[in-house]
């Protein structure tokens, strides 16, 4: 539409605006993300009934506000550019008004007598459209939601006054989601020019955030951070099963324009940038698009970090549905085709839906012939004529290929430095692209279900000149990254289940590891008991059960005796029980890896029994978590499941991890399973008892559980 046209917009009166009444966790919320206009007409704003992004359109767009409408908390203090560019060293502001003097907070008066700057991109047009799934994800196993998101997506367009930057033209996109305070922003950058242009970084968001901290003096590094706002990229990376940990693009930075602040020295972190921080010299070349990161901006009403772990969840599993499925699966270690044959026969008859061949197997999914894709199509062919998905390991990053394939150390000018043990492929090398097309060959002639890659692409910097898949340092991250996120887009939309231990989920991945150290596996049956929930109580706060999996050594790993196995099975089956329901109880999958499900007969019921159990309670062992108390082996620890769009609203689980009977009476919050007045409890399989419910959303329940054992309740 004409960059002055705004008629055809339906009016958001702010006056007459009613509050948010509803919890969007506990009850869905009516409104519908939409696009409007100002009742004055000169500005656009973005409005869920949670969210509302304000832009006033002229002289130039500018963001004047962006309230949280559940605490109705104003995030910004002033007007920042919609984001900035920095071509062959030189910076430009895309859209923003130059000339605030007060910068704690902004009058809508003054936006009248604020500027465009001379060399500032400036706004040509705006199109709105329903948001498109990022990636066309197509769902092949047992998943909690398999609807994509919706909502309403605004893009304003930017052009350049400037000769030398005819042709160029920016896109910023705003993706405001129903049902959730979110919107993702992202830009791109269209050279329609014969030029070559360097990007040197490109901001693809600022914002000056209102600051949460009065501190005189401080180490801006040690300050607070913005809790009334949670910002996730899709460009992470480390190792740390965590995305706090991971995120490569988030930057708080002092804003020295901003002269009202407490901090004496004006080093208030308050200032909100968003970019990747190795990416210095990118070429666009003519008819190029470049597309920045995707930022995730999700409002948060809380310090309570439950709460604040529970709307990230719902996040994920809005943007990135792939992260609920969840197969059950095992982990073979194979010697030969015959044992693979079995093992998937076990999975068949106990009720498992997917087999993965783990590290130390016999597949090799890199060998490119035919003889190798027939071998494994035929064993393909076979699981799925049982009813199961079939997958496998394979390895990047922690091996060494050669010289020529090998990250460059910039420092030395030789191969080394790499993240994982000094040598690392680049994935721009030879080899690495030649990997990058075998991976998908393979897939494509076997169709095989599962990929679990080992050592994905961790951040690795090269200095390499003569790799096809980058040119030179400046631009290595980003074209690595770019390689591995593709890669994983192409097998999520061709059906293919993807583990990766790294944070890739917003470009396609499916699961992480809860957090682990692996030598612990190797600790005896009743410490990995303990660890294993201590592990599942921390690693399921900000990410859901289904994008977790834990482990299961059926057979040594890493060491230790025979106390830390379940092998042979039909000797440990207390063990052997008590850990599968302790994962399947928090709806985490774990890897049992070893060469068969069972050995007897005993064994075989027994694992069919426990997968029985979990698929009838399936949705509800699926659902968000509430942490009661985390294992320390001196008392009870559980949690509980809640969903208040089920009829079983929630599932109640509780461990005795002491060598005496216990019998406890413990308070149940049950705010978010929707139930407000009463509740109907009953004891595994047991009748119901009716329970008050209190008005903190709490009932008492008295328990009773036997000597290292568990119970579990459903509520209804």
């Amino acid at each position: 539409m004409n960059a002055q046209d705004l008629s055809k917009l339906p009016i958001l009166d702010i006056k007459n605006e009613v509050a948010v009444s509803k919890d969007w966790l506990v009850t869905p919320i009516d409104a519908k993300a939409n696009v409007y206009a100002s009742k004055d007409k000169k500005s656009i704003v973005l409005y869920n009934g949670l969210v509302r992004r304000t832009f006033q359109i002229s002289p130039n767009v500018a963001c004047t506000d962006f309230t949280n409408l559940t605490t109705n908390q104003q995030l910004i203090r002033a007007v920042k550019p919609e984001a900035k560019i920095t071509l062959d060293g030189k910076e430009y502001a895309i859209g923003g008004l130059k000339g605030q003097k007060e910068n704690a907070y902004l009058l809508p008066e003054w936006l009248d007598k604020m500027e465009v700057g001379k060399e500032d991109f400036t706004f040509v047009n705006y199109t709105i459209s329903d948001i498109k799934p990022y990636i066309n994800w197509k769902p092949t196993n047992w998943a909690m939601n398999k609807k994509q998101a919706t909502g309403k997506l605004l893009t304003f367009e930017y052009a350049s006054s400037l000769p030398e930057l005819k042709g160029l033209k920016v896109k910023v996109n705003y993706e405001l989601y129903d049902g959730l305070p979110l919107i993702t922003k992202s830009i791109s950058i269209e050279n329609a020019t014969q030029k070559v242009f360097k990007l040197d970084r490109v901001v693809s968001e600022t914002i000056a955030m209102v600051e949460e901290q009065s501190a005189v003096e401080g180490d801006p590094e040690k300050m607070r951070g913005q809790h009334g706002f949670y910002i996730e990229t899709n460009y992470a990376f480390n190792n740390s099963m965590s995305y706090e940990l991971s995120d490569q693009t988030t930057h708080w930075k002092m804003d020295s324009v901003y002269t009202s602040q407490v901090h004496y020295n004006y080093k208030t972190p308050c200032l909100l940038e968003v970019y990747p921080e190795k990416a210095p010299g990118i070429d666009l070349n003519p008819n190029d698009v470049y597309n920045s990161v995707r930022s995730n901006e999700l409002l948060i009403d809380t310090y309570d970090r439950q709460r604040r772990g529970l709307m990230i969840k719902k996040m994920y599993r809005t943007i990135a549905p792939w992260i609920t499925e969840n197969p059950i699966f095992m982990h073979l270690v194979s010697k030969n085709d015959e044992q693979v044959r079995t093992a998937i026969d076990q999975c068949a008859a106990t009720g498992y839906e997917a087999l993965i061949l783990s590290f130390g197997s016999h597949l090799n999914m890199e060998l490119d012939t035919p003889e190798n894709h027939q071998k494994w199509k035929a064993l393909a062919d076979y699981a799925h004529s049982k009813g199961v998905k079939i997958g496998g390991y394979s390895l990047f990053s922690s091996r060494r290929i050669s010289d020529e394939d090998d990250v460059v150390d910039p420092k030395t000018g030789k191969p080394g430095g790499a993240f994982f043990g000094g040598h690392a492929p680049c994935f721009g090398s030879k080899w690495g692209l030649s990997y990058r097309d075998r991976i998908k060959k393979f897939y494509t002639e076997t169709g095989f279900d599962i990929w679990e890659n080992d050592g994905p692409y961790p951040g690795d910097v090269c200095a390499s000149t003569t790799h096809p898949g980058h040119k030179g340092l400046d631009d290595s991250q980003w074209k690595q990254m770019e390689i591995q996120k593709e890669l994983y887009r192409w097998l999520n939309e061709k059906g293919v289940y993807i583990n990766a231990p790294d944070w890739y989920f917003l470009d396609g991945t499916h699961k992480i590891a809860l957090g682990y150290r692996e030598r612990n596996f190797s600790l005896s049956r009743e410490q990995q008991r303990i660890l294993n929930r201590q592990n599942i109580h921390d690693g399921t706060i900000e990410k859901t059960a289904s994008m977790s999996w834990g482990f299961v050594p059926l057979t040594a790993y890493q060491g230790g005796d025979a106390s830390a196995v379940l092998e042979p099975l039909s000797e440990h089956l207390k063990d052997y029980q008590q850990l599968m329901v302790q994962y399947y109880g928090a709806g985490v999958q774990a890897c049992y890896r070893g060469p068969r499900l069972y050995d007897t007969d005993v064994t075989k019921e027994l694992v069919k029994t426990t997968i029985n159990w979990y698929k009838k309670y399936r949705d509800i062992l699926n659902s968000d978590m509430i942490q009661l108390r985390r294992a320390d082996g001196r008392d009870w620890d559980g949690f509980v499941h809640v969903n208040p769009a089920l009829k079983q609203k929630a599932f109640i689980m509780l461990y005795n991890p002491t060598k005496e009977k216990m019998t406890k009476t413990i308070k149940v919050p049950l705010y978010y399973s929707g139930l407000t007045e009463n509740a109907k409890i009953r004891e595994k399989e047991a009748v119901a008892k009716n329970y008050k419910i209190n008005r903190n959303y709490e009932v008492n329940l008295t328990f009773t559980i036997e000597p290292e054992s568990y119970t579990w309740y459903v509520v209804e």
